[in-house]
């Protein structure tokens, strides 16, 4: 049975009157405060609402701009692969156009040391969203490396469309296809490898051969 959280309505109410107070005083304890106040709920639910503060308040922000983007992502069919993941990340990044500052404000407050770990989750949050819906099934070492690149692509893309006053988001369309080049030809060369690895082991090839086969791979040559 799913778990529901009890709080959900409450941290909504809270984040919606934190979103109206984020580009005046950041996200601060007293920025929570505030949306407390003006959220006209109790002190003492919203404690237990985001028991960890300004954090809490953030990882709210996190999981609703990944729902929003979730609702507007539409059937992936059709799509190929790379087409999937940069429709996702632009929904992703879309999805927050209406708090752009409070973004930039929250990767601002992620950045400080101490806090990269909940970056690094809530990144990979939204990349395991953004792979799902592409129709990814990977259970092995594959599920985490796709995540965990994908999260690179997403926080790098982030930050060019923070400042990106471009005609439809050209500049972050534009650098967001190139990193998703870069992560295929990388994918690529990690597949030949493997493949490399897999008929060494097969067929029983020592040291030598392997260097002489990744040569050959690099250089397209025979080595010497």
């Amino acid at each position: 049975m799913e778990n529901t959280n009890p709080y959900a309505d409450i941290q909504a109410q809270i984040l919606a009157a934190a979103l109206d107070e984020v580009s005046f005083t950041g996200w601060t304890p007293k920025t929570l405060e505030l949306a407390v106040q003006n959220a006209d709920v109790d002190a003492d639910m919203a404690l237990l609402a985001f028991p960890d503060g300004v954090a809490g308040l953030i990882k709210c922000f996190s999981k609703a701009g990944d729902l929003a983007m979730q609702a507007h992502l539409p059937e992936a069919e059709g799509l190929k692969i790379r087409q999937r993941i940069s429709h996702a990340v632009m929904a992703r990044l879309q999805a927050d156009a209406p708090y752009r500052d409070a973004a930039r404000r929250a990767a601002a407050w992620l950045s400080v040391p101490g806090r990269q770990a909940l970056a690094a989750r809530l990144l990979f949050t939204s990349a395991h969203h953004m792979w799902h819906w592409a129709g990814d099934t990977a259970t092995d070492y594959n599920y985490y490396s796709k995540r965990t690149i994908l999260s690179g692509v997403i926080a790098t893309t982030r930050v060019v469309w923070f400042d990106d006053d471009s005609e439809d988001l050209a500049a972050t369309r534009g650098f967001l296809d190139r990193r998703i080049d870069n992560v295929m030809q990388f994918e690529k060369a990690k597949a030949k490898v493997t493949k490399m690895t897999s008929d060494m082991q097969a067929d029983g090839s020592g040291f030598a051969d392997a260097l002489t086969k990744l040569a050959q791979w690099r250089f397209g040559s025979k080595a010497p």
